[in-house]
């Protein structure tokens, strides 16, 4: 359904159009000061300006073809040609009416031409703890993904589960060094043992110990390479430990994943791409793209000439080529991981075959990204502008660096989650909210509290921008937070329940006082905010809206009494006002992951 801007838009356009105007010009915008008017077109400006013409005069021209408009209550001319637009009481309700009457979309509309799309996000690792580096991508990721589906399009959510690498060979030499896999390193078919050597407390104690250790010492260091090398070869005994680190580490992230309330569709694995490598390899060299380069092999991406300033570590500047190649093979034969993320594009065309690939990834990975699209398109893989890196800022503790603990260590998500929980249950109690619930449904109601807090910190800041993470704001049931749009969702619940237990109902919404037209404008403009959240994959746009809605319906309670209205028609139509917000906010907060209690 189309939103008022939309229609006011189009309406606008023609009067533009017959006044010999280009019809582009005429935007329509809401109006920057809402006391003088609701919406605002800027368009007579540039208009008059390409005419040689007064645009005050242009600009009264086009009002008085508005005049007679019954959407409208107002058209004026203001300033040096901006025209103001009223909305009239009736447009408004038939609006409102419309979207509480909407009980898929509360008001949003969906994509004429719908999409498959494939968004990888999260990209956890094997034998690697979550920790907060992982929450922004998580979120973010999950966020987009009900945001796709929820304008129309068949979106598979891919945690791409980083399985397949080096770490995998420092591992099996890790493990293999202290014993516990003397079963999985002898050559032949197997049988190997289907208890695993190693737990998960393993897992991460033996990781970061091999990688330091890999630095530092050659030997073990080409061990490990070799050891990968084998692995992604096919060895057995390697293919059949490196099943057990996978299975460990999976259990312990579908942990994290479900208590953040991330869900995915495709668990796949860097390793699923591989038995598309040697094919796509040989693809890569009868194209004459794979390339002899120093005893590895790789794809030069930059166009003939293409250079960039590149500053060395002793501070000097020289032209390198943009970006460098991306490098396939290793000297030690190994695949790299722009291979695996080439070959995993291929193998989704084969399985999927999406019109659009998402890659919710740091913003650090910029140019990693580029060499592999670049590749990608250069072999066919893709059509140029169907992959897409969204990349997004770091969550820094207050000194503006990437958040640490106290001790200078990387937060496991575990425990940031736990933190977030035990903050919740204190703030609550000390709100005095909750008291009324039962032990199971106060830790439930505590544990949404704690999610909504860390999502919303995220989501309300732009994905592109770094933000301060402060656990104590996030947590306040005041202000742009989490847990008070979570408060304003239980009230609307609670005055709805009331009314019920009266035997009150909706009726017919009417707009008379400014706080009802207030409302009304603001559930119209959602339809915008998902649409533009949407093309510009921005999930804080959803949850700018969450928030304007929240204070508008809180400005509504205050100055328009619901159960105590002066008559029925007018209780009912505050009513379903009222349910119109609580279906718009609850789905907001469900576009951003964010589940909502039914008590306090």
């Amino acid at each position: 359904m189309a939103d008022l801007k939309t229609e006011l838009g189009e309406a606008v356009a023609a009067a533009f159009a017959a006044e010999g105007v280009d019809a582009s010009l005429a935007r329509v915008t809401t109006s920057d000061r809402p006391d003088l008017a609701d919406f605002q077109s800027n368009g007579a400006l540039a208009a008059a300006k390409a005419l040689k013409a007064n645009p005050r005069d242009l600009a009264t021209r086009v009002a008085a073809r508005l005049s007679g408009d019954p959407r409208l209550s107002g058209v004026e001319v203001a300033g040096p040609g901006f025209i103001n637009f009223k909305v009239a009481e009736a447009t408004l309700a038939t609006r409102a009416e419309a979207i509480a009457g909407d009980t898929v979309l509360a008001g949003a509309s969906a994509v004429t031409t719908p999409r498959k799309v494939v968004i990888d996000y999260a990209g956890p690792n094997v034998a690697k703890p979550m920790h907060v580096g992982h929450l922004r991508s998580s979120i973010i990721g999950e966020s987009l993904k009900r945001l796709f589906r929820l304008r129309g399009d068949t979106v598979w959510g891919d945690a791409h589960f980083g399985d397949w690498g080096f770490q995998m060979g420092l591992l099996i030499v890790a493990v293999g060094d202290e014993g516990r896999a003397d079963a999985f390193l002898t050559d032949g078919e197997g049988p190997f043992p289907d208890q695993s050597p190693v737990s998960l407390e393993d897992l991460e104690r033996l990781y970061p110990a091999a990688a330091a250790q890999a630095k530092e010492d050659p030997a073990f260091r080409d061990r490990a390479r070799k050891a990968t090398a084998e692995l992604q070869a096919g060895r057995p005994g390697y293919r059949a430990l490196w099943q057990h680190f996978v299975a460990v580490s999976r259990t312990a992230l579908e942990r994290e994943f479900g208590a953040l309330g991330v869900t995915f569709d495709l668990w796949n694995g860097e390793s699923d791409a591989d038995p598309r490598m040697a094919e796509m390899i040989a693809h890569l060299e009868a194209r004459g793209l794979l390339v002899q380069d120093d005893g590895a092999r790789v794809v030069h991406v930059a166009g003939p000439g293409e250079t960039r300033k590149k500053k060395l570590a002793d501070g000097s500047v020289i032209e390198a080529p943009s970006p460098p190649p991306l490098l396939v093979i290793s000297s030690e034969g190994s695949a790299m991981y722009g291979t695996t993320d080439m070959a995993t594009i291929v193998d989704r065309r084969e399985t999927i075959d999406p019109d659009l690939i998402l890659y919710v990834v740091d913003e650090r990975q910029a140019e990693h990204f580029e060499q592999v699209f670049r590749a990608a398109y250069l072999a066919g893989y893709a059509e140029k502008g169907t992959l897409e890196h969204l990349g997004f800022g770091t969550m820094n503790g207050t000194d503006g660096k990437p958040f640490k603990t106290r001790a200078g260590g990387v937060l496991k998500l575990h425990d940031l989650i736990t933190q977030a929980r035990d903050k919740a249950r204190a703030r609550l109690t000390e709100a005095n909210l909750g008291a009324d619930l039962s032990p199971e449904e106060f830790e439930a109601t505590a544990h949404k509290v704690a999610i909504a807090a860390l999502k919303f910190a995220d989501l309300s800041n732009s994905r592109t921008t770094s933000y301060v993470f402060d656990l104590d704001r996030f947590m306040s049931f005041e202000g742009k937070t989490g847990p008070y749009l979570l408060y304003q969702v239980v009230r609307i619940r609670s005055l709805l329940r009331r009314a019920a237990e009266q035997g009150a109902g909706v009726s017919p919404i009417a707009i008379v006082e400014s706080a009802e037209r207030d409302l009304a404008l603001t559930l119209d403009a959602f339809d915008q905010a998902v649409s533009d959240a949407y093309d510009k994959r921005m999930p804080h746009l959803i949850a700018e809206h969450a928030y304007r809605l929240a204070q508008s319906f809180s400005k509504f309670y205050a100055a328009c009494p619901v159960l105590i209205a002066p008559d029925d028609a007018t209780r009912g139509s505050r009513l379903a006002l009222s349910k119109a917000a609580l279906d718009q906010l609850v789905l907001a907060l469900d576009v951003l992951g964010i589940e909502t209690p039914e008590r306090m």
